[in-house]
């Protein structure tokens, strides 16, 4: 039990959850140039709140696939439907020259669940690294990927199928290894439709007897109804599967239509389970309210 008492959401976010926007500049700049190439970002779509901070300092994460997602995650802004948009064959391009165009030096290529594909989008990862290590070698991609499960009935070959995506997307040789489980495993079922707790943890494992030299990370989003003891159990879980880099975040609410906030956790909550994620052995560690699954990803 937590010494710190549970403070109910309210209409008025609680103090350390308010924060200004950052550099304006940067944030107009870059929403400008995505704009101009028709281009998404994760930054955008899910109003993050360091997206000003992180443009400033060189980062961003892309959204590839389109604005449209097969899946119906109960938290997630991006907008939902089962007649995704065509692939656009021009997206790596237009990606590779606003990375550069940013001066980007560490990006994080994340993408729409694509169920309608037949290789669950692995291939727009590799597309979108390919052609930005061809304006620059040197930027540092990180890759935040879904689950790249389904199409097969018979369970074998849809592991079969799901290791082959992942090992399409691992040979393109991303200096990080990123899937989320966002919540603990008693709530996967409300809060991640589509995707299960142990397929999640699987991939994570996958990852690391691929290619073990590729770090590992997931996130888990706090207020959904989470326990304490539930967050460390699954840190815990992530552990078992060698899993090196954790997040842990404040869960906002995008809008009425989406899951409900629990209750907001205090920061010195997230200092607490950020120490416990250090003494289990994760190599990198961010724990805080507005923390996200990008943010400060290059450091």
């Amino acid at each position: 039990m937590s010494q710190y008492s549970a403070i109910p959401p309210k209409e008025r976010l609680p103090e350390w959850l308010r924060r200004p926007l950052g550099d304006a500049s940067a944030m107009e700049r870059v929403q400008q140039l995505v704009k101009r190439n028709g281009l998404h970002t994760i930054c955008e779509e899910g109003r993050c709140p360091n997206r000003g901070e992180c443009y400033a300092a060189g980062t961003a994460t892309f959204l590839l696939g389109g604005a449209i997602c097969t899946r119906s995650c109960a938290f997630c802004q991006v907008d939902k439907g089962q007649a995704p948009e065509p692939i656009n064959t021009h997206e790596p391009k237009r990606v590779a020259d606003a990375v550069i165009a940013m001066n980007l030096r560490y990006v994080v290529l994340t993408a729409v669940a694509r169920d309608d594909l037949d290789d669950h989008g692995a291939s727009l990862f590799t597309s979108a690294m390919a052609a930005i290590r061809e304006r620059n070698p040197l930027i540092a991609i990180e890759v935040l990927t879904p689950d790249f499960w389904g199409g097969h009935a018979d369970h074998a070959a849809a592991v079969s199928a799901q290791r082959q995506r992942l090992e399409t997307v691992l040979k393109a040789e991303p200096v990080c290894f990123n899937h989320n489980l966002e919540t603990v495993q008693r709530l996967q079922g409300i809060v991640r439709r589509g995707a299960t707790y142990a397929r999640s943890l699987a991939l994570l494992a996958a990852s690391r007897a691929l290619a073990p030299h590729i770090p590992t990370k997931s996130g888990l989003m706090l207020g959904l109804g989470e326990t304490r003891d539930e967050v460390i159990a699954t840190m815990r879980d992530l552990r078992a599967v060698d899993c090196q880099r954790v997040t842990l975040g404040q869960y906002l609410r995008p809008s009425l239509a989406h899951l409900p906030v629990d209750r907001y956790w205090h920061p010195d909550e997230f200092d607490e389970l950020g120490a416990i994620a250090r003494e289990l052995g994760f190599a990198v560690v961010r724990s805080g309210p507005l923390v996200r699954s990008s943010y400060h990803a290059a450091s």
